[in-house]
């Protein structure tokens, strides 16, 4: 009986004593707070350490779900402790997308380049129709001199706009030969040579635009280099006047200056004069050019 009652005594005793070493939740809650301030991946932590029975309540924010996570470890490391409850935000600068992206589960995620803009290309054969700003002619007019005009009809690609109608357009006289009085040829060739559409001059190459004088006044215009579908002298050329629309289809296999050609006149086109080239090769435009 007595063997029994000893028993059970030294049974409370070591209940009194284990208890006596549990550690309170005080200082439980001051531990952690301590171990979170020296360890350098949680010093940068703004937390609360609250504990109940044991118990863990971390409240707070931190910068990245790492540190987060590493607080929680040494709160359940630390001795007496039977339960974490960890309500720590994560706040990463940037704001709250800026922490789903950077978070363990949503890696970030990089946008797709948007596809470059594609160059407007203007196929050989196509027409440009241009207007003169200065007279021409086979008599004053010397070859490799440079004239000026602008594009008078607007090109479009595809049904998109390419080309403006207004864009500067340059060109080059290729031949100018005078009529004699009694013989001889008089002969006037110009070509395109570049255009300057949204602040780009660009470099193009046409079929040569090819008007002669005959024998007793008799006159012919073609194009040369491209076949049938050449450019043609649409307007105001040997005297008809300014703009004067006198014959010349495009698309003709030799355009036709038309009306009688009488006495030594010479070729002349007047400034303001309509007159059609064609394209000899693709004019490649930079993307926005025609904005």
């Amino acid at each position: 009986m007595r063997k029994r009652i000893f028993l059970c005594l030294l049974t409370l005793l070591s209940f009194s004593i284990a208890c006596s070493r549990k550690p309170s939740d005080q200082t439980i809650a001051q531990d952690i707070e301590k171990k979170i301030a020296v360890d350098p991946d949680t010093n940068h932590v703004q937390v609360t350490v609250e504990a109940k029975d044991g118990l863990v309540h971390l409240k707070g924010t931190a910068n990245s779900q790492a540190a987060r996570d590493e607080v929680e470890k040494i709160a359940n490391k630390e001795p007496g402790v039977v339960g974490v409850n960890n309500e720590i935000s994560v706040v990463i600068e940037g704001g709250p997308a800026a922490a789903a992206a950077h978070s363990a589960d949503q890696p970030v995620v990089e946008p797709a380049p948007a596809p470059p803009p594609k160059p407007i290309v203007v196929p050989a054969g196509t027409v440009l129709t241009i207007r003169t700003e200065q007279v021409l002619s086979s008599k004053n007019s010397q070859a490799g001199q440079t004239f000026l005009a602008t594009l008078a009809q607007p090109v479009s690609v595809e049904g998109k706009p390419a080309l403006t109608a207004g864009s500067a357009v340059s060109g080059t006289v290729v031949t100018a030969k005078s009529k004699g009085k009694v013989k001889g040829e008089g002969q006037l060739d110009l070509a395109l040579t570049s255009i300057s559409v949204g602040g780009h001059t660009y470099p193009i190459k046409t079929n040569l635009l090819s008007s002669t004088v005959k024998g007793k006044g008799k006159r012919t215009a073609a194009t040369t280099g491209g076949g049938a579908a050449g450019g043609a002298l649409i307007g105001g050329i040997a005297g008809g006047g300014k703009g004067a629309a006198i014959g010349a289809g495009v698309g003709a296999a030799a355009g036709f200056i038309g009306g009688a050609f009488t006495g030594n006149k010479q070729i002349e086109i007047p400034a303001e004069s309509a007159l059609s080239f064609t394209l000899a090769q693709p004019l490649t435009l930079e993307p926005g050019s025609n904005d």
